[in-house]
């Protein structure tokens, strides 16, 4: 929320509270809409890469919006937040208001020296305010803050900024979910509970919906909260209504308190805060994973990070490249030409740089059968019969097909066709139940012969040695002792 309203750079306080409740509703009503049409799915677009490259880049740009306030010089209000960022230590070298730095830097060493104790913020508060009050200290400070419960008030619409929040609500929307959703998750692993996503969209929608027309900002969950929250003790939700009663009082009765609050403080709070979002590695983690992962990750980072303040292009050039790297891998799945291992499982050889059988070729593909697949699956079992001139047969093992579609049927039977033509002829292990009905339904698991299916890798490989030579099977790299379960490991 920080980011979307403080990178568009407003002329005043109030204009930022304006766009503030206005991006609030906006998040509500899209939370809601999403739940009420049971959209929660669209939350799994954002893989994890996307959001460590976004929240990554968030932290660092919600800190560099706090720059000017900590330095004590005129804030940059250019179109692109590095630019602004640029301007502002730029007017810092050229003068910097030392009485500001030393109170954030004093505040900083308060909250470092504390680190582990839960109320250094409210202790760096309270000396800060005491330091400014008594000597009278000419930095920002927060000044007056009305007392009393905010009023019901519907904020007036403007149309232009209307547009130019709605990327950015949406992109609250989606990130604001996925870190409810991980916070509920984790805690639902420990209170045995169900979670319902989009039951969760339309609560947290409600509570922007009301929070808004009372002047708050758009909210969600809060990790920290909720764990320090869970390990309390609490069990249900009146701990928030207790934490709810205390913001009331001080609304109601503790509102001059602040009135000397250094604005460098609240900024080095800010930081500190939004720092320990920054998770480098997670980044390594990502690229040790896989390097696409982890390019993902930190292009979404430096996307997001030059061109804020539109954030959305960050997330939503994230989600293309995830979507990408996912097409692309289901595209072109892993195929296996397996040989017998020393355990006695057949496994991938190429991988253990195994020897292949002269006249048989058992091949695992390790996805489902469908269009955007079938034509490289076709591709790597005819490469069998470049790769062993001699091939009489192919088992296809098909234990990794967990479903097929028209194009995959085509392909299959093209291929039989084909591989029979060729006096080489295929057979089929493993297969699936949901798979076995479609063939059967299609006709073409009459055409190929049921006698042509067995269970397992095994059974084919003995029922082919019974009509060969036995000097082809004790020469064979795929004979040897088979393991007890006759299950083909995935190796």
């Amino acid at each position: 929320s920080a980011a979307t309203v403080g990178a568009l750079a407003l002329d005043s306080p109030e204009a930022f509270a304006h766009a503030s409740i206005l991006l609030a509703l906006l998040v509500g009503a899209l939370r809601v809409i999403f739940g009420v049409l049971r959209l929660g799915i669209l939350v799994n677009l954002l893989s994890t890469p996307v959001v460590i490259g976004f929240s990554n880049a968030a932290a660092l740009i919600i800190s560099g919006s706090q720059l000017h306030a900590i330095l004590g010089v005129e804030r940059g209000r250019e179109s692109l937040f590095v630019r602004s960022v640029a301007v502002e230590i730029q007017r810092a070298v050229s003068g910097v208001d030392w009485a500001t730095l030393g109170m954030a830097a004093l505040a900083l060493a308060i909250m470092l020296a504390l680190r582990r104790r839960h109320e250094r913020i409210l202790i760096a508060v309270a000396i800060t305010t005491l330091i400014s009050w008594l000597t009278g200290y000419e930095g920002s400070i927060v000044g007056d803050i009305p007392r009393g419960l905010p009023s019901f008030s519907v904020p007036h619409l403007d149309t232009n900024l209307f547009w130019q929040l709605i990327p950015g609500a949406l992109v609250l929307t989606l990130i604001g979910l996925m870190e409810a959703m991980s916070i509920a998750r984790t805690i639902a692993a420990r209170t045995k509970q169900h979670i319902d996503i989009n039951q969760e969209l339309v609560g947290q929608g409600m509570a922007n919906l009301v929070g808004g027309v009372f002047s708050s900002y758009a909210v969600s969950g809060s990790f920290s909260r909720s764990a320090i929250n869970f390990s309390s003790g609490a069990a249900s939700g009146l701990s928030s209504v207790v934490t709810s009663a205390v913001v009331v009082l001080t609304l109601l009765f503790f509102t001059p308190l602040f009135y000397y609050l250094p604005q460098a403080t609240l900024a080095i709070v800010i930081v500190l805060a939004v720092l320990s979002l920054v998770r480098i590695h997670a980044v390594r983690r990502a690229w040790r994973v896989s390097h696409a992962d982890g390019a993902i990750a930190i292009v979404t980072f430096a996307v997001t990070l030059a061109l804020a303040p539109q954030l959305h292009w960050g997330i939503m050039t994230g989600v293309i490249l995830a979507l990408a790297h996912f097409v692309r891998r289901t595209m072109r799945p892993h195929v296996a030409y397996l040989a017998r291992h020393e355990d006695g499982a057949l496994v991938d050889a190429d991988a253990h740089d195994l020897d292949l059988d002269r006249y048989i070729a058992v091949i695992r593909f390790d996805a489902r059968l469908y269009y955007g697949a079938s034509a490289y699956f076709e591709d790597k079992v005819l490469e069998a019969l470049a790769r062993l001139p001699e091939l009489r047969y192919i088992v296809l093992d098909a234990g990794g097909i967990n479903r097929i579609d028209a194009t995959g049927v085509e392909t299959l039977s093209r291929l039989v066709e084909d591989l029979r033509a060729g006096d080489v002829d295929i057979y089929f292990t493993r297969l699936k139940n949901s798979v076995w009905k479609v063939l059967e339904a299609d006709g073409l698991l009459a055409e190929i012969g049921e006698d042509h299916f067995f269970d397992w890798n095994q059974q084919a490989l003995d029922h082919l040695w019974s009509q060969m030579d036995p000097s082809a099977r004790e020469g064979s790299p795929l004979y040897g002792q088979p393991l007890a379960s006759d299950l083909d490991d995935n190796k």
